[in-house]
């Protein structure tokens, strides 16, 4: 019913009001008595087989929403209903930030994915946490887990970046389960030149170091981008082994527009931004065997891009993910998703 019905309705809009029209309808049903007990009976599934335990945490399924769909922690109690294992809030910056001008999210429906240019909008890490904070007191499903995904915000100098993520981290710490350190965004000018090997060892030890200090340290990661070349990959492989983080998110947005089915006019007038969807799916599960093999699988994997049916899940699991994430398969397969990949999986 919602690909047939709903979606075509949705897809007359703009995409990003949309979002937020969505959003707000599931925050209203939710304040209807029933309708999140239902909601958990509709599209939760658990099953003993579909457990982890990852990095110290145990997630309850491999199936998470990505970064990017609930920027600020304002919907965490109501898509914690739909049956994710774990959500995944931001990119959140130490100060509110507009993002970049509107009109700034596309649809590719030819090729089932997006262009996005967001930018980082969101309300800052600090508001972030006590939304957070304020959704584990009242959670009714407190075995969905919270990663807190951080970045930079535009106007910091790269040279300036590591204080940046340090004031996320110490704000959102006692809010969320595991950290991600996003530097591989196309959207914020600069930002991926932090991948490179000596800054990222610089921020990533950096956070290391505080967060050994910790009476319970919290798993940190970092989100990658799905256009860094072999030998950048094998960086990543030895920086991951030199700090000692937890893990690696494979993978963000591509820059790339190639083999796109959208015309490429069309394409052009949507302008600069990063591609999500179907488009990324075998760039991103190349990148996933490449470290998972390359490092002897010595690290988790969280495999994101592309994933739309319980097969496109397998597939990253199959090339060394350990977990899973969604975001454009969310758009465009609706509220059941992550109920059918759990399905899937365990059939």
């Amino acid at each position: 019913m919602y690909k047939r019905l709903l979606l075509p309705l949705l897809f007359r809009f703009d995409a990003e009001k949309v979002h937020y029209f969505a959003t707000s309808t599931l925050q209203v049903a939710h304040k209807i008595p029933g309708v999140a007990a239902l909601l958990r009976w509709l599209f939760t599934y658990r099953h003993p087989s579909l457990e982890r335990t990852v990095f110290g945490l145990t997630f309850p399924n491999p199936v998470g929403l990505a970064a990017g769909f609930d920027k600020n922690g304002e919907w965490v109690e109501e898509l914690s209903n739909l049956g994710f294992g774990f959500i995944e809030i931001g990119t959140v910056t130490p100060r509110p930030q507009p993002g970049n001008d509107k009109p700034r999210l596309f649809r590719l429906k030819a090729d089932s994915g997006l262009i996005n240019r967001m930018g980082f909008n969101n309300k800052g890490a600090g508001p972030a946490a006590g939304r957070l904070q304020f959704h584990r007191q009242r959670t009714q499903n407190p075995r969905v887990l919270i990663g807190g995904n951080i970045g930079k915000n535009k106007d910091t100098p790269n040279e300036e970046a590591l204080t940046d993520y340090l004031l996320c981290f110490r704000d959102l710490f006692d809010a969320v389960d595991y950290f991600v350190v996003n530097v591989s965004s196309p959207n914020t000018p600069g930002l991926r030149a932090l991948q490179e090997k000596e800054p990222l060892k610089a921020i990533l030890g950096r956070l290391q170091g505080e967060n050994s200090l910790k009476n319970k340290p919290k798993p940190i990661l970092l989100k990658i981008a799905p256009d860094l070349a072999d030998s950048q990959l094998d960086d990543i492989i030895e920086i991951v082994r030199e700090t000692g983080i937890a893990g690696v998110i494979a993978t963000n947005t591509t820059i790339s527009r190639d083999g796109l089915r959208t015309p490429a006019d069309a394409v052009t007038k949507m302008g600069a931004g990063g591609v999500s969807g179907k488009p990324v799916q075998v760039r991103s599960t190349e990148v996933i065997r490449y470290l998972h093999t390359q490092s002897n699988g010595a690290f988790p994997i969280i495999g994101v891009g592309g994933i739309q049916t319980a097969a496109d899940a397998k597939e990253k699991l199959d090339a060394g993910a350990t977990l899973v994430q969604v975001y454009t398969g969310f758009i465009y397969e609706g509220p059941a998703l992550a109920s059918k990949i759990c399905r899937g999986l365990v059939q």
